[in-house]
């Protein structure tokens, strides 16, 4: 697969490089980021093993790691990727998804998932994109079902947190038969809603 820079009038989803550490360390210090997340950045060394990790990824193309980038102040607000992906049976999954808190509940987190679906499924002509979340993490819940993913169920007992203590996920997805409905839908959410 194939993957490019995105971006409309709101946001850019850049492919990330090594040359985004200082971006992303001056965009990854409020602790709410992490609670839900596999992951903690708190100092430029947690940041280099972020950005280092996503390229061996993007090397091996077994993911591909964006920054998210506000089109208004040019500067990086979070980061998100593909991941997952897999070439024979034309699917693959969104996640390791963060946005700084003052984005939240913006229209900044539909617009990328908008900019990735409609590349998934229009360009790369995939069956199925899947997004995956914490049993705990009820905002990233609402968020994903607000943009129309189907709840599949929840995998029991799927990860270890950082802290230690036993993950459930909650699995969502949108399967290329779902994505002319779900298309109309976001573009409704853009023209008519500030809120993700």
């Amino acid at each position: 697969m194939n993957f490019i820079a995105l971006e409309n009038e709101t946001v850019l989803l850049r492919p990330l490089d090594k040359g985004d550490v200082q971006g992303i360390l001056e965009a990854v210090n409020f602790p709410e980021i992490w609670l839900h997340m596999s992951t903690t950045m708190e100092n430029i060394e947690d940041v280099n093993g972020f950005v280092d990790n996503a390229l061996a990824t993007k090397e091996k193309k077994t993911e591909f790691p964006f920054v998210i980038i506000d089109k208004v102040s040019g500067q990086i607000i979070g980061s998100t990727r593909f991941m997952d992906i897999d070439d024979k049976h034309k699917r693959l999954e969104i996640g390791t998804t963060w946005l700084i808190p003052a984005y939240w509940r913006t229209a900044i987190n539909t617009n990328c998932k908008y900019l990735l679906l409609q590349y998934c499924f229009e360009i790369l002509k995939l069956q199925r994109v899947q997004i995956k979340t914490d049993h705990e993490n009820y905002r990233s819940q609402k968020a994903i079902e607000r943009i129309g993913a189907i709840k599949e169920g929840v995998l029991r007992n799927h990860m270890i947190r950082k802290d230690g203590t036993i993950r459930h996920t909650v699995m969502y997805s949108i399967t290329n038969e779902d994505w002319p409905e779900i298309k109309t839908h976001l573009q409704k959410l853009l023209v008519y809603s500030p809120v993700n």
